[in-house]
């Protein structure tokens, strides 16, 4: 404790109020958006450990806290918590009817608390977050149909998009990660800030 001097007497300086420093401190999270390319686990395979534990060992490695996962391919949505993992995944539906190339997924650190992630279908999944001061976060899972799928199926996954987009407050933060199989082209000239050196496509 430090103090100061007055006249005749020196008086405690009083440090700030617990709460109020537990409310100031800001602890960073780390996002990230991975193109798995399936996390179906063969019977005849000669892997000691099955993919979703490689993939959370390696999350736990570069301290990812929130993770979203393309292309998984599970056929249900279910929740699994990878025992000494430190995480949670959360995988949404893939109906028989959709490709076999989506399916989206969350991988959460154990620690991290919320709503849990709801799956709207094969190739979109939500999870809103509470933030600090009565904020919300919103983070949406999207894995978007290939280059060469039909217009038809492109328009519904954007449509799809923007009607989750819709129902969640503006005053959220907005974070959509994944991965929307588009070529970008490789004029970056035009787009500096937003496109990268190394994109695909005219």
């Amino acid at each position: 404790m430090r103090s100061y001097n007055s006249k005749k007497h020196q008086y405690p300086r009083p440090h700030p109020p617990l709460q109020t420093l537990r409310s100031a401190r800001v602890i960073p999270l780390t996002l990230a958006a991975w193109n798995v390319r399936s996390l179906l686990d063969h019977h005849r395979s000669n892997r000691p450990e099955r993919r979703m534990a490689l993939v959370t060992r390696e999350l736990a490695r570069i301290k990812v806290g929130i993770a979203v996962l393309g292309k998984t391919r599970f056929a249900e949505q279910r929740n699994l918590e990878e025992v000494g993992g430190g995480y949670t995944s959360f995988w949404s539906v893939r109906p028989n009817a959709e490709q076999h190339d989506t399916g989206v997924a969350f991988a959460l650190r154990n620690d991290i608390g919320g709503r849990l992630p709801q799956g709207i279908n094969g190739r979109l999944m939500s999870l809103r977050l509470s933030l600090r001061r009565d904020k919300f976060a919103t983070i949406i899972s999207a894995c978007g149909p290939p280059t060469n799928s039909s217009d038809k199926v492109k328009d519904k996954f954007y449509e799809d998009l923007h009607a989750l987009l819709a129902t969640f407050p503006k005053s959220d933060k907005l974070i959509v990660l994944g991965d929307f199989s588009a070529r970008v082209g490789m004029d970056h000239a035009a787009w500096q800030g937003v496109l990268g050196p190394h994109g695909l496509g005219s």
